[in-house]
């Protein structure tokens, strides 16, 4: 039970020094504080499916225990910034921009401002920073060196070589290297766990919740980058899956054609993805022990999801957009990046529960609003609707028939980009993608095939015809831009 004397609202008597303020009138009773953890590129099997992600999460799956989990939840617009654009205004990004500043009118964190919260951001994804994420929180911390970053240099050490060019991804960075020759040389060699992201995230989160666990309510958002790549977790956590591979560590896919692998450097990849995924459960543990420690449970509404999944190897790709220049093709949403996670505990909800509601980000920021009993009138209408009695285990009109996810999309000239990320719309029983790998539309019978591997729609014309013409109108329904929706026409 949680100590009452420890459970002091406060929030009242926080003013914001950027810009918001708080009114106490506006404040109901004791909401709940909310823990979202959102782990990036985190696929939906590695909880769900061990036959085909062997990953040990034995955190998470306690986790789950006590939470409510979704099993039809899919990612809105794609992919990390537009993504947690969704997460945070309620509304879908991708028909109207792609990766940019973030410009939205909802707030999560402002709008809860108003109610009392104050509102933190703990994060190793440099992409919240450097798109101004951190602006919107009270308090941003970012833990630097993830993909790219370079920000201390050490010119005396030499940038050593980690893979072939031909085996990662596209592109040119500092001095001419890629990223993962960038990420071993900027946070050295990882021999030892506290030199890893994960544990040096969920750290500063454990610090946080220590010095806030008394002041009422509180928003913290941990946002960890892993399991993104590079994948570089100690080689003894690699080894545990993969313990016979003798060749160069494949710490970074290709974000092009799995064939470029051979098998035993594929199995090798894929290892290094799942000793990652493991080391981000570990320390998410972390953060779940300080939640007993300090008797947080019985008031926090705890969350944890990602921003999209990963293929590695499924649909002959590894990545989950085409950035290589030995792949022509375009590279649709199929389900091991467009299905995801979500997982959510709070005070009155029946753990160990799954809800089969078809659910996206856009979604969460009205369901915590509903969960907290919060009366919040946004600039803008939200696009995502509360799935909040569901959780309750209430009778709840399905959200929506089907969820869409997509990419900024637009022609050029008269066509789609030969490499673009292309849209799926995913019901129960489908995944219909109206702009294939070569340009032709796509259906996949997903209770038969939940990896959507076989093109049945010669057999089912109909079934594609009445899902295009349901994107069309969801488009026109959400006041898309018309160069939006002529991509499809």
């Amino acid at each position: 039970m949680a100590n009452t004397e420890r459970q002091k609202l406060t929030g009242p008597e926080y003013q914001d020094a950027r810009t918001t303020e708080i009114h106490s009138s506006e404040t109901p009773a004791r909401p709940y504080n909310i823990l979202i953890i959102n782990a990036d590129t985190y696929r939906y099997d590695n909880l769900f499916d061990r036959a085909a992600i062997p990953v040990a999460t034995p955190n998470l799956d306690a986790f789950a225990a006590r939470a409510v989990s979704m099993s039809s939840f899919y990612t809105g617009s794609f992919p990390t910034i537009p993504e947690r654009t969704d997460l945070i205004s309620g509304r879908y990004a991708w028909p109207w921009y792609p990766w940019q500043q973030l410009a939205e009118k909802n707030l999560m964190p402002q709008l809860l401002n108003h109610h009392g919260y104050v509102t933190q951001l703990i994060c190793d994804c440099p992409h919240l920073f450097n798109t101004g994420f951190n602006r919107v929180f009270n308090g941003a911390f970012q833990v630097r060196g993830q993909e790219g970053d370079v920000h201390l240099l050490h010119m005396n050490d030499a940038i050593v070589p980690m893979m072939p060019r031909e085996k990662t991804r596209t592109g040119h960075h500092f001095q001419d290297r890629n990223l993962v020759d960038l990420h071993r040389w900027t946070n050295r060699y990882p021999t030892c766990e506290e030199e890893t992201f994960p544990y040096r995230t969920a750290a500063h989160a454990v610090r946080w919740l220590e010095e806030n666990d008394t002041y009422r309510p509180f928003l913290l958002w941990v946002d960890f980058f892993d399991p993104h790549e590079p994948w570089d977790p100690p080689e003894y956590m690699v080894r545990k899956y993969d313990p016979t591979y003798t060749g160069t560590p494949m710490m970074h896919p290709n974000y092009g054609r799995a064939d470029d692998y051979t098998l035993e450097e594929l199995r090798n990849l894929r290892a290094h993805y799942c000793a990652e995924a493991e080391l981000v459960d570990r320390w998410v543990g972390r953060i779940y022990q300080k939640l007993d420690d300090l008797e947080l449970w019985d008031n926090t509404i705890v969350i944890f999801t990602t921003d999209h999944g990963m293929s590695l190897g499924e649909h002959n790709r590894t990545g989950k957009s085409n950035i290589n220049d030995r792949d022509g093709r375009r590279w649709p949403l199929y389900p091991e990046v467009a299905h995801i996670p979500f997982l959510i505990a709070a005070p009155g909800l029946e753990g160990g529960t799954q809800v089969d509601l078809l659910a996206q980000p856009a979604d969460i920021l009205p369901t915590l609003i509903e969960l907290n009993g919060l009366s919040v009138e946004p600039p803008q209408s939200f696009h995502g609707r509360s799935f909040a009695p569901s959780l309750k285990g209430q009778l709840q009109e399905p959200l929506r028939e089907w969820a869409i996810c997509g990419c900024f999309l637009r022609n050029q000239g008269d066509v789609v980009s030969p490499t673009a990320v292309t849209p799926v719309v995913y019901t129960h029983e489908w995944a219909y993608a109206p702009i294939g790998p070569d340009g032709v539309p796509e259906l996949f019978d997903l209770e038969h095939d939940p990896y959507a591997e076989s093109n049945v729609i010669a057999n089912h014309q109909d079934i594609a015809q009445d899902l295009h013409a349901k994107l069309i109108q969801w488009l026109r329904d959400i006041d898309a831009p018309p160069a939006a929706i002529d991509v499809y026409i």
